[in-house]
């Protein structure tokens, strides 16, 4: 349900943006990546403006999600910790049963006269 809530009310609106955003701006630009240029830069890129509207959305994307995962870093390994100690545990009380259902004799069945 919550799923289908952020996709009505973040992602739909928002793909609906960009694709306005896409459809206007379609007169090329020029992006320079010469700092120091003047009016000839030596490195530039000449395409439509909302190519470098997505790309920038998609660098975007990717920096936070690359972000995000280096942060939840402790999480996984504390999970993966907690997940192999819970192996452990469970290893040792299948042993330890094992070895009471060989230690103990059979408990005599109580019959009912």
């Amino acid at each position: 349900m919550w799923r289908k809530l952020i996709l009505a009310l973040v992602v739909v609106p928002l793909g609906v943006v960009l694709i306005a955003l896409a459809v206007v701006n379609r007169e090329p630009a020029v992006l320079s990546l010469d700092p120091f240029g003047g009016a000839e830069p030596n490195l530039s890129l000449q395409a439509p403006f909302f190519l470098f509207l997505l790309g920038a959305f998609a660098l975007g994307l990717l920096v936070g999600g690359i972000a995000s995962w280096l942060n939840q870093g402790k999480w996984r390994r504390t999970a993966r910790e907690e997940a192999r100690e819970a192996r452990d545990w469970r290893r040792q009380a299948d042993r330890l049963e094992k070895e009471l259902e060989t230690v103990s004799p059979a408990r005599p069945q109580l019959t009912a006269e």
